[in-house]
Protein backbone atom coordinates (compact mmCIF):
# COMPACT_ATOMS: atom_id res chain seq x y z
CA UNK A 1 0.00 0.00 0.00
CA UNK A 2 0.96 3.53 -0.68
CA UNK A 3 2.26 5.47 2.62
CA UNK A 4 -0.93 7.72 3.46
CA UNK A 5 1.88 10.28 4.77
CA UNK A 6 2.28 11.48 1.07
CA UNK A 7 -1.08 12.99 1.09
CA UNK A 8 -0.18 16.54 2.29
CA UNK A 9 2.07 17.08 -0.09
CA UNK A 10 -0.49 15.52 -2.69
CA UNK A 11 -3.17 18.48 -1.84
CA UNK A 12 0.53 21.10 -2.44
CA UNK A 13 0.88 19.21 -5.45
CA UNK A 14 -2.84 19.67 -6.85
CA UNK A 15 -3.07 22.95 -5.81
CA UNK A 16 0.11 23.65 -7.43
CA UNK A 17 -0.99 22.23 -10.89
CA UNK A 18 -4.18 24.70 -10.51
CA UNK A 19 -6.66 21.67 -10.59
CA UNK A 20 -9.90 22.23 -8.38
CA UNK A 21 -10.29 18.69 -6.12
CA UNK A 22 -13.75 18.03 -5.01
CA UNK A 23 -15.59 17.92 -1.52
CA UNK A 24 -16.96 14.43 -1.60
CA UNK A 25 -19.99 12.49 0.34
CA UNK A 26 -18.97 10.05 3.07
CA UNK A 27 -17.60 6.79 1.51
CA UNK A 28 -20.21 5.01 -0.33
CA UNK A 29 -22.87 7.24 -0.21
CA UNK A 30 -24.37 7.94 -4.08
CA UNK A 31 -24.43 11.82 -5.00
CA UNK A 32 -27.63 12.85 -6.65
CA UNK A 33 -25.82 14.81 -9.45
CA UNK A 34 -23.64 13.15 -11.87
CA UNK A 35 -20.29 15.00 -12.20
CA UNK A 36 -20.50 16.71 -15.40
CA UNK A 37 -16.74 15.44 -16.36
CA UNK A 38 -15.50 12.10 -16.23
CA UNK A 39 -12.15 10.38 -16.85
CA UNK A 40 -11.43 6.43 -16.83
CA UNK A 41 -8.83 5.27 -13.87
CA UNK A 42 -6.13 3.70 -15.96
CA UNK A 43 -3.01 1.35 -15.33
CA UNK A 44 -0.05 1.31 -16.64
CA UNK A 45 3.61 3.67 -15.42
CA UNK A 46 3.83 7.01 -13.97
CA UNK A 47 7.24 9.00 -13.94
CA UNK A 48 7.96 11.70 -11.75
CA UNK A 49 10.48 13.76 -13.71
CA UNK A 50 12.67 16.55 -13.04
CA UNK A 51 14.59 18.72 -15.34
CA UNK A 52 17.79 20.32 -14.63
CA UNK A 53 20.44 22.97 -16.54
CA UNK A 54 23.23 21.67 -18.68
CA UNK A 55 25.86 22.93 -20.33
CA UNK A 56 26.68 21.09 -23.57
CA UNK A 57 30.42 21.31 -24.55
CA UNK A 58 33.87 19.32 -24.42
CA UNK A 59 33.79 18.57 -20.43
CA UNK A 60 36.64 19.38 -18.23
CA UNK A 61 39.61 21.38 -19.39
CA UNK A 62 43.28 20.75 -18.94
CA UNK A 63 45.94 23.13 -19.25
CA UNK A 64 49.62 22.86 -20.95
CA UNK A 65 51.73 24.16 -19.31
CA UNK A 66 55.38 24.71 -20.84
CA UNK A 67 58.37 22.77 -19.57
CA UNK A 68 60.80 23.59 -21.86
CA UNK A 69 62.54 27.14 -21.80
CA UNK A 70 62.62 29.11 -25.20
CA UNK A 71 60.43 31.25 -27.43
CA UNK A 72 56.78 30.36 -28.09
CA UNK A 73 56.51 29.84 -32.20
CA UNK A 74 53.76 28.32 -32.86
CA UNK A 75 49.76 27.57 -31.33
CA UNK A 76 47.35 25.83 -33.12
CA UNK A 77 44.25 27.48 -33.51
CA UNK A 78 41.28 27.53 -30.93
CA UNK A 79 38.59 24.25 -31.71
CA UNK A 80 41.21 22.52 -33.08
CA UNK A 81 41.45 18.77 -32.79
CA UNK A 82 45.12 17.11 -32.27
CA UNK A 83 45.97 14.10 -32.80
CA UNK A 84 48.64 11.10 -31.43
CA UNK A 85 52.43 12.88 -33.20
CA UNK A 86 51.22 15.83 -33.78
CA UNK A 87 52.34 19.31 -32.33
CA UNK A 88 50.17 20.92 -29.58
CA UNK A 89 52.54 24.04 -29.79
CA UNK A 90 56.26 24.50 -30.30
CA UNK A 91 59.04 26.11 -28.56
CA UNK A 92 62.13 27.38 -30.45
CA UNK A 93 60.33 25.92 -33.57
CA UNK A 94 60.39 22.00 -31.97
CA UNK A 95 57.19 20.58 -31.31
CA UNK A 96 55.92 19.39 -28.45
CA UNK A 97 54.32 16.26 -29.49
CA UNK A 98 50.70 14.28 -28.58
CA UNK A 99 51.01 10.82 -27.06
CA UNK A 100 48.56 8.80 -25.59
CA UNK A 101 48.65 7.45 -21.88
CA UNK A 102 47.21 7.61 -18.56
CA UNK A 103 51.08 8.32 -16.84
CA UNK A 104 52.01 12.19 -17.16
CA UNK A 105 55.62 12.67 -18.81
CA UNK A 106 57.56 13.22 -15.18
CA UNK A 107 61.53 12.38 -16.18
CA UNK A 108 63.79 12.54 -19.60
CA UNK A 109 63.94 9.62 -21.04
CA UNK A 110 67.48 7.86 -22.35
CA UNK A 111 69.23 4.32 -23.00
CA UNK A 112 68.97 2.73 -19.89
CA UNK A 113 65.48 4.22 -18.02
CA UNK A 114 63.02 1.66 -16.83
CA UNK A 115 59.44 1.99 -15.81
CA UNK A 116 55.97 1.99 -16.72
CA UNK A 117 56.50 5.61 -18.24
CA UNK A 118 59.13 4.02 -20.94
CA UNK A 119 56.45 1.48 -21.84
CA UNK A 120 53.87 4.20 -22.33
CA UNK A 121 55.88 6.39 -25.01
CA UNK A 122 57.91 3.29 -26.63
CA UNK A 123 53.44 1.86 -27.71
CA UNK A 124 53.46 5.49 -29.09
CA UNK A 125 56.61 5.12 -31.04
CA UNK A 126 55.61 1.99 -32.37
CA UNK A 127 51.80 2.87 -33.58
CA UNK A 128 53.40 6.02 -35.23
CA UNK A 129 55.04 3.43 -37.54
CA UNK A 130 58.50 3.34 -35.82
CA UNK A 131 60.58 0.06 -35.20
CA UNK A 132 63.40 -2.20 -34.16
CA UNK A 133 62.56 -2.15 -30.91
CA UNK A 134 60.76 -4.49 -28.54
CA UNK A 135 57.71 -2.80 -26.30
CA UNK A 136 58.74 -3.20 -22.79
CA UNK A 137 59.74 -0.78 -19.64
CA UNK A 138 63.09 -0.60 -20.53
CA UNK A 139 64.50 1.85 -23.05
CA UNK A 140 67.49 0.05 -24.96
CA UNK A 141 69.72 1.79 -27.25
CA UNK A 142 67.70 0.27 -30.48
CA UNK A 143 64.97 2.26 -28.42
CA UNK A 144 67.49 5.28 -28.49
CA UNK A 145 67.59 4.90 -32.53
CA UNK A 146 64.20 4.86 -32.90
CA UNK A 147 63.60 7.83 -30.98
CA UNK A 148 66.64 9.27 -33.19
CA UNK A 149 64.97 8.84 -36.45
CA UNK A 150 61.70 10.54 -35.07
CA UNK A 151 63.42 13.51 -33.53
CA UNK A 152 64.91 14.09 -37.32
CA UNK A 153 61.12 13.68 -38.96
CA UNK A 154 60.05 16.67 -36.44
CA UNK A 155 62.72 18.43 -37.37
CA UNK A 156 65.06 18.06 -34.12
CA UNK A 157 68.55 16.77 -33.47
CA UNK A 158 68.57 13.49 -33.42
CA UNK A 159 69.64 12.68 -29.97
CA UNK A 160 67.94 9.64 -28.81
CA UNK A 161 67.26 11.20 -25.74
CA UNK A 162 63.41 12.08 -25.12
CA UNK A 163 63.63 15.63 -23.05
CA UNK A 164 61.11 16.22 -20.08
CA UNK A 165 58.31 18.43 -21.85
CA UNK A 166 58.86 17.35 -25.48
CA UNK A 167 55.97 14.97 -24.89
CA UNK A 168 52.85 15.74 -23.48
CA UNK A 169 50.28 12.60 -22.57
CA UNK A 170 46.78 12.58 -22.95
CA UNK A 171 44.10 9.74 -23.00
CA UNK A 172 43.34 10.24 -26.29
CA UNK A 173 42.85 13.16 -29.54
CA UNK A 174 42.46 16.32 -27.62
CA UNK A 175 40.00 19.00 -28.83
CA UNK A 176 42.28 22.96 -28.33
CA UNK A 177 39.93 24.84 -26.31
CA UNK A 178 41.26 28.66 -25.20
CA UNK A 179 45.15 30.24 -26.15
CA UNK A 180 46.61 31.15 -22.79
CA UNK A 181 50.10 32.26 -24.71
CA UNK A 182 51.15 33.57 -27.98
CA UNK A 183 53.50 33.16 -30.72
CA UNK A 184 56.48 35.52 -29.37
CA UNK A 185 56.20 34.96 -25.68
CA UNK A 186 58.74 33.19 -23.36
CA UNK A 187 58.25 29.63 -22.61
CA UNK A 188 59.57 28.21 -19.09
CA UNK A 189 58.62 26.25 -16.71
CA UNK A 190 54.84 26.46 -15.16
CA UNK A 191 54.44 29.11 -18.52
CA UNK A 192 50.40 28.36 -19.44
CA UNK A 193 49.95 28.10 -23.14
CA UNK A 194 46.32 26.40 -23.83
CA UNK A 195 43.83 24.31 -22.26
CA UNK A 196 42.28 21.57 -23.78
CA UNK A 197 39.74 19.14 -23.48
CA UNK A 198 38.50 15.65 -24.90
CA UNK A 199 36.75 15.45 -28.01
CA UNK A 200 33.22 13.77 -27.58
CA UNK A 201 30.79 16.30 -26.96
CA UNK A 202 29.36 15.50 -23.64
CA UNK A 203 26.56 17.57 -21.18
CA UNK A 204 27.73 18.70 -18.01
CA UNK A 205 24.80 19.08 -15.13
CA UNK A 206 25.81 20.61 -11.49
CA UNK A 207 22.90 19.34 -9.13
CA UNK A 208 22.56 20.56 -6.33
CA UNK A 209 23.39 17.76 -3.27
CA UNK A 210 19.53 17.51 -2.31
CA UNK A 211 18.90 16.33 -5.48
CA UNK A 212 21.88 13.94 -5.44
CA UNK A 213 19.09 10.97 -5.61
CA UNK A 214 18.93 11.72 -9.53
CA UNK A 215 23.06 11.11 -10.21
CA UNK A 216 22.39 7.39 -10.88
CA UNK A 217 25.49 5.99 -12.96
CA UNK A 218 24.24 4.72 -16.58
CA UNK A 219 20.20 5.54 -15.35
CA UNK A 220 18.87 7.27 -19.13
CA UNK A 221 17.84 10.45 -19.54
CA UNK A 222 16.44 13.35 -22.30
CA UNK A 223 18.52 16.10 -22.94
CA UNK A 224 16.42 19.41 -25.01
CA UNK A 225 18.48 20.97 -27.17
CA UNK A 226 18.07 24.75 -28.40
CA UNK A 227 17.05 23.49 -31.66
CA UNK A 228 13.88 22.14 -30.54
CA UNK A 229 14.96 18.16 -30.51
CA UNK A 230 15.29 16.10 -27.94
CA UNK A 231 18.18 13.18 -27.61
CA UNK A 232 18.61 10.25 -25.90
CA UNK A 233 21.45 10.20 -23.25
CA UNK A 234 23.16 8.19 -20.38
CA UNK A 235 24.86 9.85 -17.55
CA UNK A 236 28.20 8.51 -17.43
CA UNK A 237 29.69 9.90 -14.36
CA UNK A 238 29.26 10.82 -10.81
CA UNK A 239 31.47 13.06 -8.72
CA UNK A 240 31.37 16.05 -6.49
CA UNK A 241 32.94 18.91 -6.84
CA UNK A 242 33.63 22.43 -4.80
CA UNK A 243 31.95 25.28 -7.40
CA UNK A 244 33.03 28.81 -5.64
CA UNK A 245 30.04 30.31 -4.98
CA UNK A 246 28.54 34.04 -6.28
CA UNK A 247 30.76 36.90 -4.45
CA UNK A 248 31.19 37.05 -1.34
CA UNK A 249 29.47 33.59 -0.68
CA UNK A 250 30.98 30.63 0.55
CA UNK A 251 32.09 27.55 -2.16
CA UNK A 252 29.55 25.31 -2.67
CA UNK A 253 29.46 21.48 -2.61
CA UNK A 254 27.94 20.03 -6.29
CA UNK A 255 27.18 16.82 -7.56
CA UNK A 256 28.83 17.07 -11.16
CA UNK A 257 27.09 15.02 -13.99
CA UNK A 258 28.95 13.78 -17.27
CA UNK A 259 26.20 13.08 -19.83
CA UNK A 260 26.71 11.41 -23.15
CA UNK A 261 24.49 11.76 -26.08
CA UNK A 262 23.74 8.22 -27.01
CA UNK A 263 23.52 9.36 -31.11
CA UNK A 264 26.43 11.84 -31.89
CA UNK A 265 24.76 13.19 -34.56
CA UNK A 266 21.72 14.47 -32.23
CA UNK A 267 24.46 17.12 -31.62
CA UNK A 268 25.84 17.69 -35.04
CA UNK A 269 26.18 21.75 -35.56
CA UNK A 270 26.26 22.46 -32.05
CA UNK A 271 29.30 23.43 -30.25
CA UNK A 272 28.57 24.76 -26.86
CA UNK A 273 24.67 25.68 -25.44
CA UNK A 274 23.19 25.59 -22.63
CA UNK A 275 20.49 22.68 -22.36
CA UNK A 276 17.81 20.68 -19.83
CA UNK A 277 18.38 17.26 -18.85
CA UNK A 278 15.20 15.35 -18.26
CA UNK A 279 15.56 13.03 -14.86
CA UNK A 280 12.98 10.24 -14.42
CA UNK A 281 13.47 10.76 -10.53
CA UNK A 282 10.48 8.27 -9.67
CA UNK A 283 9.07 5.84 -11.74
CA UNK A 284 5.85 3.27 -10.13
CA UNK A 285 4.78 0.48 -12.78
CA UNK A 286 1.81 -1.40 -13.06
CA UNK A 287 -0.52 0.80 -10.88
CA UNK A 288 -3.85 2.54 -11.41
CA UNK A 289 -3.94 6.38 -12.11
CA UNK A 290 -6.47 8.62 -12.36
CA UNK A 291 -6.30 13.19 -13.26
CA UNK A 292 -5.49 15.21 -10.20
CA UNK A 293 -8.62 16.91 -10.93
CA UNK A 294 -10.40 13.31 -9.95
CA UNK A 295 -9.46 13.77 -6.15
CA UNK A 296 -12.09 14.99 -3.90
CA UNK A 297 -11.52 16.19 -0.45
CA UNK A 298 -12.93 13.69 2.48
CA UNK A 299 -12.93 14.13 6.10
CA UNK A 300 -9.58 13.89 8.50
CA UNK A 301 -7.20 14.87 5.48
CA UNK A 302 -8.28 11.86 3.26
CA UNK A 303 -9.03 11.91 -0.63
CA UNK A 304 -11.19 10.01 -2.59
CA UNK A 305 -12.40 9.76 -5.98
CA UNK A 306 -16.64 9.73 -7.75
CA UNK A 307 -16.81 6.46 -9.06
CA UNK A 308 -19.55 7.04 -11.50
CA UNK A 309 -21.66 3.56 -11.64
CA UNK A 310 -25.15 2.50 -13.47
CA UNK A 311 -26.15 6.32 -13.20
CA UNK A 312 -25.02 7.05 -9.27
CA UNK A 313 -22.03 8.02 -8.14
CA UNK A 314 -19.97 6.55 -5.18
CA UNK A 315 -16.98 7.84 -3.69
CA UNK A 316 -14.25 5.75 -2.94
CA UNK A 317 -11.36 6.51 -0.38
CA UNK A 318 -8.09 6.09 -2.01
CA UNK A 319 -4.10 7.11 -0.35
CA UNK A 320 -2.04 8.72 -3.70
CA UNK A 321 1.20 8.17 -4.83
CA UNK A 322 3.11 10.38 -7.62
CA UNK A 323 2.22 13.40 -9.15
CA UNK A 324 3.24 13.66 -12.99
CA UNK A 325 2.07 15.31 -16.05
CA UNK A 326 -1.52 16.09 -14.67
CA UNK A 327 -2.12 12.39 -12.97
CA UNK A 328 -2.17 10.81 -9.12
CA UNK A 329 -1.63 7.42 -8.46
CA UNK A 330 -3.84 5.99 -6.79
CA UNK A 331 -4.91 3.24 -4.95
CA UNK A 332 -8.19 1.79 -2.41
CA UNK A 333 -10.11 -1.08 -1.88
CA UNK A 334 -13.14 -1.24 -5.00
CA UNK A 335 -10.41 1.01 -7.44
CA UNK A 336 -10.17 -0.75 -10.30
CA UNK A 337 -8.67 -0.30 -14.18
CA UNK A 338 -11.46 1.24 -16.69
CA UNK A 339 -13.90 2.61 -14.03
CA UNK A 340 -15.33 5.85 -14.64
CA UNK A 341 -14.57 8.67 -12.26
CA UNK A 342 -15.84 12.21 -12.10
CA UNK A 343 -13.20 14.88 -12.53
CA UNK A 344 -13.58 18.79 -11.49
CA UNK A 345 -14.93 21.18 -14.26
Amino acid sequence: MIATAVLAVGAATAAATGFDLFTGDDPGQAAPDLPASTATVDKGTIVDSRNENGTLGYGDTLTLGARLSGTVTALPDSGAIVKRGQALASVDNGPLVLMYGDLPAYRALSAGTKGADVKQFERNLAALGYDGFTVDETYSWQTALAVREWQKDLGLTGTGVVELGRVVFAHGEVRVDALKAAPGDQSGPGTALLTYSGTEQVVTVDLDVAQRRLAVADAKVKVRLPNGRTAAATIAEVRTVIVAGETGQDPKTKVRLRVTVDDPKDVEGLDQAAVKVGFAAEKHENVLTVPIGALVVLGDGRYGVQAVENGAVRTIPVETGLFADGRVEVSGDGLAEGMTVGVAA
